[in-house]
Protein backbone atom coordinates (compact mmCIF):
# COMPACT_ATOMS: atom_id res chain seq x y z
CA UNK A 1 0.00 0.00 0.00
CA UNK A 2 1.60 3.15 -1.06
CA UNK A 3 1.41 6.58 0.73
CA UNK A 4 -1.37 8.34 -1.48
CA UNK A 5 -3.67 5.24 -0.60
CA UNK A 6 -2.77 5.22 3.20
CA UNK A 7 -3.54 8.36 3.31
CA UNK A 8 -6.64 8.39 1.59
CA UNK A 9 -7.62 5.44 3.93
CA UNK A 10 -6.73 7.76 6.86
CA UNK A 11 -9.38 10.68 5.44
CA UNK A 12 -11.94 7.91 5.01
CA UNK A 13 -11.73 6.99 8.67
CA UNK A 14 -11.80 10.37 9.98
CA UNK A 15 -14.79 11.23 7.67
CA UNK A 16 -16.90 8.23 8.75
CA UNK A 17 -17.92 8.37 12.45
CA UNK A 18 -19.28 4.85 12.56
CA UNK A 19 -16.04 3.38 11.21
CA UNK A 20 -13.63 5.92 13.43
CA UNK A 21 -16.14 4.04 16.44
CA UNK A 22 -14.92 0.90 15.37
CA UNK A 23 -11.45 1.80 14.97
CA UNK A 24 -11.40 3.22 18.82
CA UNK A 25 -13.43 0.42 20.47
CA UNK A 26 -11.14 -2.89 18.71
CA UNK A 27 -8.90 -3.25 21.43
CA UNK A 28 -11.72 -3.67 24.39
CA UNK A 29 -13.64 -5.54 22.78
CA UNK A 30 -10.65 -7.84 21.39
CA UNK A 31 -9.65 -8.15 25.63
CA UNK A 32 -13.40 -8.99 26.84
CA UNK A 33 -13.41 -11.91 24.20
CA UNK A 34 -10.12 -12.80 25.37
CA UNK A 35 -11.34 -12.88 29.39
CA UNK A 36 -14.72 -14.54 28.34
CA UNK A 37 -12.05 -17.30 26.70
CA UNK A 38 -9.91 -17.54 30.22
CA UNK A 39 -13.71 -17.41 32.00
CA UNK A 40 -14.92 -20.80 29.42
CA UNK A 41 -11.94 -22.35 30.15
CA UNK A 42 -10.52 -22.22 33.27
CA UNK A 43 -13.96 -20.93 35.45
CA UNK A 44 -16.39 -22.63 33.90
CA UNK A 45 -14.23 -25.46 32.45
CA UNK A 46 -16.11 -26.31 29.27
CA UNK A 47 -14.31 -29.01 28.48
CA UNK A 48 -12.68 -27.55 25.17
CA UNK A 49 -8.87 -25.91 25.06
CA UNK A 50 -8.01 -22.85 26.15
CA UNK A 51 -7.59 -21.75 21.83
CA UNK A 52 -10.90 -23.30 20.97
CA UNK A 53 -12.53 -21.49 23.42
CA UNK A 54 -10.58 -18.23 22.69
CA UNK A 55 -11.26 -18.63 18.79
CA UNK A 56 -14.95 -19.10 19.37
CA UNK A 57 -15.07 -15.69 21.96
CA UNK A 58 -13.39 -13.61 19.23
CA UNK A 59 -15.61 -14.77 16.57
CA UNK A 60 -18.92 -14.24 18.76
CA UNK A 61 -17.83 -11.02 20.06
CA UNK A 62 -16.47 -9.18 17.59
CA UNK A 63 -19.86 -10.26 15.70
CA UNK A 64 -21.69 -9.02 18.77
CA UNK A 65 -20.42 -5.81 18.28
CA UNK A 66 -20.29 -5.71 14.16
CA UNK A 67 -23.99 -6.46 14.22
CA UNK A 68 -25.06 -4.11 17.44
CA UNK A 69 -22.86 -1.31 16.05
CA UNK A 70 -24.35 -1.60 12.74
CA UNK A 71 -27.92 -2.10 13.65
CA UNK A 72 -27.35 1.50 15.53
CA UNK A 73 -25.81 3.07 12.83
CA UNK A 74 -28.21 1.88 10.00
CA UNK A 75 -30.88 3.33 12.24
CA UNK A 76 -29.66 6.02 14.12
CA UNK A 77 -26.62 6.96 12.25
CA UNK A 78 -24.50 8.76 14.03
CA UNK A 79 -27.23 9.35 16.67
CA UNK A 80 -27.50 7.41 20.19
CA UNK A 81 -30.89 5.18 20.44
CA UNK A 82 -32.18 5.35 24.41
CA UNK A 83 -31.05 2.90 26.84
CA UNK A 84 -34.12 0.27 26.55
CA UNK A 85 -33.95 0.20 22.85
CA UNK A 86 -30.22 0.00 23.46
CA UNK A 87 -30.50 -3.18 25.37
CA UNK A 88 -33.37 -4.72 23.78
CA UNK A 89 -30.68 -4.40 20.45
CA UNK A 90 -28.02 -6.21 22.12
CA UNK A 91 -30.63 -9.20 23.29
CA UNK A 92 -31.91 -9.41 19.23
CA UNK A 93 -28.16 -9.67 18.28
CA UNK A 94 -27.06 -11.72 20.81
CA UNK A 95 -28.73 -15.45 19.00
CA UNK A 96 -27.69 -14.28 15.53
CA UNK A 97 -24.28 -13.50 17.13
CA UNK A 98 -23.77 -16.89 18.66
CA UNK A 99 -24.74 -18.60 15.59
CA UNK A 100 -22.57 -16.99 13.16
CA UNK A 101 -19.43 -16.61 15.26
CA UNK A 102 -19.53 -20.17 16.41
CA UNK A 103 -20.16 -21.53 12.79
CA UNK A 104 -16.79 -19.03 11.37
CA UNK A 105 -15.21 -20.59 14.90
CA UNK A 106 -15.82 -24.43 13.29
CA UNK A 107 -14.56 -22.76 9.83
CA UNK A 108 -11.41 -21.35 11.05
CA UNK A 109 -10.90 -24.64 13.50
CA UNK A 110 -11.30 -26.87 10.74
CA UNK A 111 -14.55 -28.41 11.83
CA UNK A 112 -17.89 -28.94 10.43
CA UNK A 113 -20.26 -26.76 10.52
CA UNK A 114 -23.96 -27.23 12.25
CA UNK A 115 -27.04 -26.37 12.05
CA UNK A 116 -29.72 -24.32 13.30
CA UNK A 117 -31.19 -27.13 15.41
CA UNK A 118 -27.64 -27.90 16.77
CA UNK A 119 -28.19 -24.82 18.97
CA UNK A 120 -31.28 -26.16 20.58
CA UNK A 121 -29.20 -28.39 22.96
CA UNK A 122 -27.52 -28.11 26.61
CA UNK A 123 -24.61 -26.60 24.94
CA UNK A 124 -26.08 -24.16 22.72
CA UNK A 125 -28.03 -22.98 25.32
CA UNK A 126 -25.84 -22.45 28.21
CA UNK A 127 -23.44 -20.82 24.97
CA UNK A 128 -26.68 -18.39 24.52
CA UNK A 129 -26.91 -17.39 27.94
CA UNK A 130 -23.37 -16.71 28.20
CA UNK A 131 -23.43 -14.85 25.25
CA UNK A 132 -26.43 -12.77 26.22
CA UNK A 133 -24.88 -11.96 29.76
CA UNK A 134 -21.71 -10.90 28.08
CA UNK A 135 -22.83 -8.85 25.46
CA UNK A 136 -25.20 -7.33 28.23
CA UNK A 137 -22.02 -6.39 30.24
CA UNK A 138 -20.35 -4.96 27.19
CA UNK A 139 -23.45 -3.02 25.92
CA UNK A 140 -23.39 -1.39 29.77
CA UNK A 141 -19.61 -0.59 29.90
CA UNK A 142 -19.93 1.05 25.97
CA UNK A 143 -23.51 2.84 26.86
CA UNK A 144 -21.45 4.64 29.70
CA UNK A 145 -18.05 4.93 28.19
CA UNK A 146 -19.64 6.94 25.65
CA UNK A 147 -21.82 8.98 27.76
CA UNK A 148 -18.43 9.46 29.55
CA UNK A 149 -16.90 11.09 26.45
CA UNK A 150 -20.13 13.17 25.25
CA UNK A 151 -19.88 14.70 29.33
CA UNK A 152 -16.18 15.59 28.18
CA UNK A 153 -16.73 17.21 25.08
CA UNK A 154 -19.46 19.20 26.76
CA UNK A 155 -17.13 20.04 28.91
CA UNK A 156 -14.45 20.66 27.30
CA UNK A 157 -16.80 23.36 24.76
CA UNK A 158 -18.30 24.86 28.35
CA UNK A 159 -14.23 24.92 29.25
CA UNK A 160 -13.44 26.51 25.22
CA UNK A 161 -16.73 28.52 25.46
CA UNK A 162 -15.66 30.23 29.17
CA UNK A 163 -11.99 30.60 28.02
CA UNK A 164 -13.15 33.20 25.33
CA UNK A 165 -15.17 34.86 27.30
CA UNK A 166 -12.69 35.31 29.92
CA UNK A 167 -10.31 36.74 26.72
CA UNK A 168 -12.85 39.25 25.66
CA UNK A 169 -13.27 40.01 29.09
CA UNK A 170 -9.55 40.85 29.87
CA UNK A 171 -9.16 42.29 26.14
CA UNK A 172 -11.85 44.62 27.21
CA UNK A 173 -10.67 45.45 30.93
CA UNK A 174 -6.93 46.62 29.19
CA UNK A 175 -8.42 48.75 26.96
CA UNK A 176 -9.97 50.36 29.87
CA UNK A 177 -7.08 50.49 32.11
CA UNK A 178 -4.91 51.51 28.76
CA UNK A 179 -7.48 54.54 28.14
CA UNK A 180 -6.87 55.87 31.80
CA UNK A 181 -3.67 57.49 31.26
CA UNK A 182 -3.87 60.77 32.17
CA UNK A 183 -3.61 63.18 29.26
CA UNK A 184 -2.49 66.35 31.15
CA UNK A 185 1.08 66.02 29.99
CA UNK A 186 -0.67 66.52 25.97
CA UNK A 187 -2.46 69.83 27.45
CA UNK A 188 0.79 71.03 29.23
CA UNK A 189 3.10 70.37 26.35
CA UNK A 190 0.36 72.80 24.06
CA UNK A 191 0.37 75.12 26.47
CA UNK A 192 3.87 75.73 26.41
CA UNK A 193 4.08 75.55 22.67
CA UNK A 194 1.81 78.77 22.44
CA UNK A 195 3.56 80.50 25.08
CA UNK A 196 7.32 79.35 23.18
CA UNK A 197 5.93 80.34 19.44
CA UNK A 198 5.68 84.41 20.25
CA UNK A 199 8.89 84.42 22.78
CA UNK A 200 11.00 81.24 21.43
CA UNK A 201 9.99 80.28 17.64
CA UNK A 202 13.08 77.79 17.43
CA UNK A 203 12.76 76.12 20.62
CA UNK A 204 8.95 76.08 19.93
CA UNK A 205 9.64 74.05 16.71
CA UNK A 206 11.71 71.81 18.21
CA UNK A 207 9.03 70.83 21.00
CA UNK A 208 6.53 70.63 17.70
CA UNK A 209 9.05 68.09 16.02
CA UNK A 210 8.72 66.22 19.22
CA UNK A 211 5.42 66.71 20.08
CA UNK A 212 4.41 65.17 16.53
CA UNK A 213 7.09 62.18 17.37
CA UNK A 214 5.48 61.40 20.37
CA UNK A 215 2.21 61.59 18.92
CA UNK A 216 2.38 59.07 16.40
CA UNK A 217 4.91 56.82 18.89
CA UNK A 218 1.77 56.73 21.11
CA UNK A 219 -1.18 56.19 17.96
CA UNK A 220 0.79 53.09 16.79
CA UNK A 221 1.86 51.63 20.20
CA UNK A 222 -2.46 51.98 21.52
CA UNK A 223 -4.04 50.12 18.59
CA UNK A 224 -1.25 47.50 18.58
CA UNK A 225 -1.67 44.11 21.25
CA UNK A 226 2.16 44.11 21.80
CA UNK A 227 5.03 46.32 21.23
CA UNK A 228 8.76 46.18 21.48
CA UNK A 229 11.07 47.25 24.29
CA UNK A 230 12.75 49.58 21.25
CA UNK A 231 9.33 51.28 20.06
CA UNK A 232 8.43 51.54 23.81
CA UNK A 233 11.85 53.35 24.43
CA UNK A 234 11.24 55.46 21.68
CA UNK A 235 8.02 56.43 22.97
CA UNK A 236 10.01 57.45 26.50
CA UNK A 237 12.20 59.35 24.54
CA UNK A 238 9.91 61.45 22.49
CA UNK A 239 7.58 62.11 25.92
CA UNK A 240 10.94 62.93 28.10
CA UNK A 241 12.62 64.78 25.53
CA UNK A 242 8.99 67.20 25.66
CA UNK A 243 9.64 67.19 29.18
CA UNK A 244 13.08 67.78 29.24
CA UNK A 245 12.14 71.61 26.29
CA UNK A 246 9.06 72.37 29.37
CA UNK A 247 11.68 72.02 32.42
CA UNK A 248 14.63 72.48 30.90
CA UNK A 249 17.92 71.74 33.46
CA UNK A 250 15.40 70.67 36.03
CA UNK A 251 15.41 67.31 33.80
CA UNK A 252 18.09 65.02 32.91
CA UNK A 253 17.38 61.67 31.80
CA UNK A 254 19.08 57.98 30.78
CA UNK A 255 17.76 54.91 28.75
CA UNK A 256 19.53 51.59 28.86
CA UNK A 257 18.39 49.19 26.71
CA UNK A 258 20.46 46.49 25.82
CA UNK A 259 21.03 45.85 22.41
CA UNK A 260 19.81 41.56 22.31
CA UNK A 261 16.17 42.99 23.75
CA UNK A 262 15.70 45.55 21.67
CA UNK A 263 13.23 43.21 19.73
CA UNK A 264 11.58 41.53 22.99
CA UNK A 265 7.73 41.95 22.63
CA UNK A 266 5.48 43.43 25.62
CA UNK A 267 2.13 44.90 26.06
CA UNK A 268 2.21 48.49 24.65
CA UNK A 269 2.49 51.40 26.43
CA UNK A 270 3.50 49.72 29.81
CA UNK A 271 6.22 51.68 30.66
CA UNK A 272 4.75 55.10 29.58
CA UNK A 273 2.63 55.66 32.48
CA UNK A 274 5.42 54.74 35.41
CA UNK A 275 7.76 57.56 33.52
CA UNK A 276 4.73 60.06 33.34
CA UNK A 277 4.31 59.44 37.12
CA UNK A 278 7.63 60.11 37.61
CA UNK A 279 7.94 63.21 36.20
CA UNK A 280 4.42 64.30 37.66
CA UNK A 281 4.81 63.15 41.25
CA UNK A 282 8.66 63.10 41.69
CA UNK A 283 10.53 65.31 39.13
CA UNK A 284 8.64 68.12 37.87
CA UNK A 285 7.17 69.38 42.00
CA UNK A 286 11.10 69.20 43.02
CA UNK A 287 12.45 72.50 43.50
CA UNK A 288 15.97 71.78 42.32
CA UNK A 289 14.14 68.95 40.04
CA UNK A 290 15.92 65.69 39.21
CA UNK A 291 16.93 62.90 37.23
CA UNK A 292 14.85 59.84 35.73
CA UNK A 293 16.47 56.70 34.24
CA UNK A 294 15.05 53.73 32.81
CA UNK A 295 16.64 50.49 32.46
CA UNK A 296 15.65 47.08 30.94
CA UNK A 297 17.64 43.60 31.97
CA UNK A 298 17.01 39.56 31.46
CA UNK A 299 17.98 37.77 34.43
CA UNK A 300 17.31 33.90 33.41
CA UNK A 301 13.82 33.82 32.37
CA UNK A 302 12.49 36.87 33.65
CA UNK A 303 12.35 40.33 32.57
CA UNK A 304 13.24 43.26 34.98
CA UNK A 305 11.83 46.76 33.74
CA UNK A 306 12.86 49.61 36.19
CA UNK A 307 11.45 53.14 35.59
CA UNK A 308 13.89 55.06 38.87
CA UNK A 309 13.49 59.09 39.67
CA UNK A 310 15.33 61.25 42.26
CA UNK A 311 11.92 63.53 43.16
CA UNK A 312 10.11 63.94 46.17
CA UNK A 313 9.77 60.38 46.77
CA UNK A 314 6.56 58.46 48.42
CA UNK A 315 4.19 60.28 50.48
CA UNK A 316 3.44 57.16 52.12
CA UNK A 317 4.33 52.88 51.69
CA UNK A 318 2.57 52.37 48.53
CA UNK A 319 2.84 48.77 48.79
CA UNK A 320 0.05 48.31 51.50
CA UNK A 321 -2.19 49.23 48.96
CA UNK A 322 -4.31 46.17 47.12
CA UNK A 323 -3.38 45.32 43.19
CA UNK A 324 -6.44 47.98 41.31
CA UNK A 325 -6.86 50.12 44.45
CA UNK A 326 -6.89 53.81 42.71
CA UNK A 327 -7.87 56.04 45.56
CA UNK A 328 -7.58 59.14 46.44
CA UNK A 329 -4.74 58.77 49.01
CA UNK A 330 -2.63 57.49 45.92
CA UNK A 331 -3.03 59.78 43.31
CA UNK A 332 -1.33 57.40 40.74
CA UNK A 333 -3.52 55.84 38.41
CA UNK A 334 -0.58 54.98 36.38
CA UNK A 335 1.03 52.74 38.67
CA UNK A 336 -2.12 50.69 39.55
CA UNK A 337 -3.05 50.47 35.67
CA UNK A 338 0.43 48.72 34.86
CA UNK A 339 -0.14 46.68 37.77
CA UNK A 340 -3.79 45.53 37.01
CA UNK A 341 -2.66 44.99 33.23
CA UNK A 342 0.08 42.82 33.73
CA UNK A 343 -1.79 40.45 36.66
CA UNK A 344 -4.03 40.32 33.87
CA UNK A 345 -1.64 39.30 30.96
CA UNK A 346 1.06 37.67 32.84
CA UNK A 347 -1.06 36.08 36.17
CA UNK A 348 0.98 35.60 39.36
CA UNK A 349 4.44 34.89 37.28
CA UNK A 350 4.61 39.03 37.08
CA UNK A 351 5.20 41.57 39.79
CA UNK A 352 5.44 45.15 40.10
CA UNK A 353 7.02 46.77 42.90
CA UNK A 354 7.10 50.68 44.05
CA UNK A 355 9.19 51.38 46.35
CA UNK A 356 11.90 54.59 47.61
CA UNK A 357 14.57 55.10 45.85
CA UNK A 358 18.24 56.26 47.65
CA UNK A 359 19.37 58.85 48.51
CA UNK A 360 15.78 60.46 47.07
CA UNK A 361 13.24 59.45 44.77
CA UNK A 362 11.07 56.46 43.91
CA UNK A 363 12.15 53.13 42.14
CA UNK A 364 8.71 50.92 40.32
CA UNK A 365 10.41 47.61 39.21
CA UNK A 366 8.28 45.60 36.92
CA UNK A 367 9.04 41.20 36.58
CA UNK A 368 7.63 39.85 33.70
CA UNK A 369 8.14 36.17 32.54
CA UNK A 370 10.37 36.78 29.14
CA UNK A 371 8.53 36.77 25.95
CA UNK A 372 4.65 38.07 25.48
CA UNK A 373 2.43 35.69 26.01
Amino acid sequence: MNQATKTHLLDYLRSHAFLVKLRDNFLLVTAINVVCGVVLTFLLQNGDGFVENLVFSMCIGYSAFLLINGGVYLAWGNRKPSRPVYYLLCLAAAPIAMFAGLNLGYLILGNPLHGVTYYHSEFGIGTLIFTVLVCLLATWFFWNKGKMAELTAAAETEKARTAAIEKQAMQAQLQLLQAQIEPHMLFNTLSNLQTLISIDPNRAQHMLDQLIQYLRATLSSSRANQTSLQQEFTLMKAYLELMSIRMGKRLSYTLDLPEELRGLKIPPMLLQPLVENAIKHGVEPKMEGGSVIVTARRQGSTLHLEVADTGLGLPFDYSETKPGDINERSGRIGNANVRDRILAIYGPGAAFALEANQPAGVVARLSLPFGFP
